[in-house]
């Protein structure tokens, strides 16, 4: 008779058997997959041992659900299903372009960020006093959206550009994974920045709950993967609608018109239409790096510039690589200026 271990494996391995279409009409409920046997364990464990390094008895509970993020009152981490089989990060990168988690580091990063909620929300640190002096309000309300400053040297630098200034929630937990992450000299990349402060109150604060039981034990999984309904086809068509991206017309005009030409000799130069489709790949993953945007939104407005450079009948001259760095400026622009930013893992 096999083992658990087996059984578990062979569950799995079915994905893998799946046509693409089976796989997408399967219900995310029915899919074969936990954070047991899967690569999922060892982070998870990773991040215990991390814990433990730093004197927190606590171990956020983990389970699989949609997406990244921590409920507010419930100590806990919901981690996304797709990281728990490479079919399935196959499957996400198809449909949303990138694979947030999809590497040991950056799974890594996202799982010290979310345990920074769990171990605030077990321990209750945002109602300690001088919290509130160095963070801000934990029970401020998100905006939907907020200007980051790129320059400020107040808050630490982790997860995504300036995520740290979304909400006083998040600068705890992106303070709390960089004074986490392992062998992180934060007093020298920090020193002279206003987000020292922060990074010394984490630290701080620890000290006072180290060798501790957590104050708030719930158990409660939000929204975890065996209870969610809809299909892989169906829970994609709501992402995409989620973040459809629609910037007008008149302003991707005014922005082509300054970096592409309209030439009256065509043979001086390539179609502007062939050159964004070339580079398009590229710049999408420097502007998504650089803003923390989701390649998927970028990419929608990269395909409604190649729409719009067909009815403008534009032309790219000049030197490409020059040509290269101005439409990643100018995207990043549009992006920071006009998209939504990176959704906010609002409190549940």
């Amino acid at each position: 008779m096999p083992t658990a271990r087996k059984q578990a494996r062979l569950r799995t391995s079915s994905i893998d058997s799946m046509t693409e279409q089976e796989l997408l009409d399967t219900r995310l409920c029915d899919l074969p997959v936990r954070i047991e046997d899967s690569p999922l364990q060892s982070r998870v464990e990773t991040l215990y041992d991390e814990l433990s390094n730093k004197g927190i008895r606590f171990r956020p509970r983990c389970w699989l659900s949609g997406d990244w993020f921590s409920p507010d009152g419930i100590p806990g981490i919901a981690i996304p299903f797709y990281l728990a089989h490479p079919r399935l990060m196959r499957m996400e990168r198809k449909q949303m372009l990138d694979v947030e988690g999809g590497t040991h580091d950056w799974c890594m990063r996202i799982l010290r960020h979310e345990a920074g909620h769990a171990i605030d929300t077990a321990y209750r640190l945002h109602r300690r006093r001088r919290y509130r002096e160095v963070f801000g309000n934990y029970f401020e309300p998100y905006p939907e959206y907020y200007r980051p400053r790129p320059g400020s040297k107040s808050f630490v630098l982790h997860l995504e550009p300036w995520y740290a200034q979304s909400h006083p929630a998040e600068d705890f937990a992106e303070t709390f994974a960089v004074w986490l992450q392992p062998q992180s000299n934060w007093r020298v990349e920090y020193s002279g920045w206003k987000a020292l402060e922060k990074i010394e109150l984490v630290d701080d604060l620890v000290r006072t709950v180290q060798g501790q039981q957590p104050v708030v034990r719930k158990r409660r999984q939000i929204e975890p993967l065996r209870g969610m309904r809809s299909t892989l086809r169906e829970h994609y068509r709501q992402l995409h609608e989620k973040y459809r991206v629609v910037v007008s017309d008149s302003t991707l005009d005014n922005h082509l018109v300054k970096l592409f030409a309209k030439s009256r000799n065509p043979r001086r130069g390539g179609s502007a239409v062939a050159f964004l489709i070339d580079h398009r790949p590229t710049v999408r993953g420097i502007v998504a790096q650089w803003t923390g945007e989701y390649q998927y939104n970028i990419d929608q407005v990269l395909a409604q510039m190649i729409a719009r450079c067909k009815v403008l009948g534009l032309t790219a001259l000049g030197d490409e690589e020059a040509l290269r760095q101005r439409l990643v400026a100018m995207l990043t622009a549009i992006t920071m200026s006009h998209l939504r930013g990176h959704p906010y893992r609002v409190a549940l």
